[in-house]
């Protein structure tokens, strides 16, 4: 199993990631419950994808501030971002639903 690394902030890991290779932002297409890359207008769906790594952060002073950040990769289409979506109040439930097959993906 791989070890995780330690963040303090977001960006600080969303930094690491890219340096590592994840430099794809994508989005949450929930109505077409799919991923979307902006860039390229790539639309995937959840069983294209890995989840390498999950972070989570937890906001000490704004609760606006917890957020779970993924790091996927998709072999078949060779390519490798990033996954923000928020938790607890802030939580969009259908970005959460799509976020849930990705996790049951890997699994």
């Amino acid at each position: 199993m791989k070890k995780l690394r330690n963040y303090e902030t977001v960006s600080e890991a969303l930094n690491d990631l890219v340096k590592r290779g994840y430099t794809t932002d994508f989005l949450v297409h929930a109505e077409q419950e799919c991923l979307l890359c902006n860039k390229t207008a790539l639309q995937l769906s959840p069983e294209e994808f890995e989840i390498d790594e999950t972070y989570r952060f937890e906001g000490t002073t704004d609760p606006g501030d917890e957020m779970i950040l993924y790091a996927i990769s998709s072999p078949k289409h060779n390519i490798k971002g990033t996954v923000v979506n928020a938790f607890g109040i802030y939580s969009d439930s259908k970005t959460s639903k799509i976020i849930e097959r990705l996790k049951n993906h890997v699994e």
